[in-house]
């Protein structure tokens, strides 16, 4: 057996940790489970999601969204650390944006969350940049030949999401029952959004 075979599975590590630095009196347990209530239903993809779906139901408000995405998104109640200014790039189906930081792991918090581990990958932020098309095939997506793909490097001082394409099929889902086929790697451009 190697030694990664040997490891503990995350969520056993993950316990075990837990269950030591509250037994030593270094963290609550209600404080933790807030924090990450917080992230999971206040902060994160769904907030996303429901930026996106709003989008793709409202002309107008779409938009607003490509115009002046930090405005557009604080509509929606979503703002904070690391969301300071969003600019908002549109998936086509001619043109498929796609973001990465190149120096650490810049991501708009308020609307997607925190980071996915392979997002803040020395061989994601470094690939990306220089082979896009087969880097997003790796990551499961093909896309045909003849579709520009358009790399946004996210700073700390401008975080970037994508606005992805609707699937087709969807015309007469509502809002509500778009922003659930949403997710954060379709907002980050290295997925598409699937019709259910």
């Amino acid at each position: 057996m190697t030694e990664s075979e040997e490891r503990l599975p995350p969520a056993v590590r993950t316990e075990a940790l837990e269950q030591l630095l509250t037994e030593r009196g270094l963290i609550d347990p209600d404080v933790m489970d807030g924090i990450i209530a917080e992230y999971e239903t206040n902060v994160g993809p769904l907030n996303g999601a429901k930026v996106v779906a709003k989008a793709w139901t409202d002309p107008r408000y779409r938009r607003r969204l490509l115009d002046d995405g930090t405005a557009a998104i604080k509509e929606l109640g979503f703002s904070g650390r690391q969301g300071e200014h969003i600019v908002v790039v549109e998936n086509t189906p001619a043109v498929h944006n796609v973001v990465v930081c190149t120096l650490c792991s810049c991501y708009p918090w308020p609307v997607l969350g925190l980071p996915p581990s392979w997002y803040k990958d020395p061989a994601y932020r470094s690939r990306m940049v220089k082979e896009p098309r087969a880097v997003l095939s790796e990551m499961g997506l093909d896309l045909a030949g003849d579709v520009r793909i358009v790399v946004h490097d996210s700073t700390s001082e401008v975080r970037w999401l994508v606005l992805p394409e609707r699937p087709a099929g969807t015309g007469h889902l509502s809002e509500e029952e778009l922003a659930p086929l949403v997710t954060r790697d379709a907002m980050v451009g290295v997925a598409k959004v699937k019709a259910p």
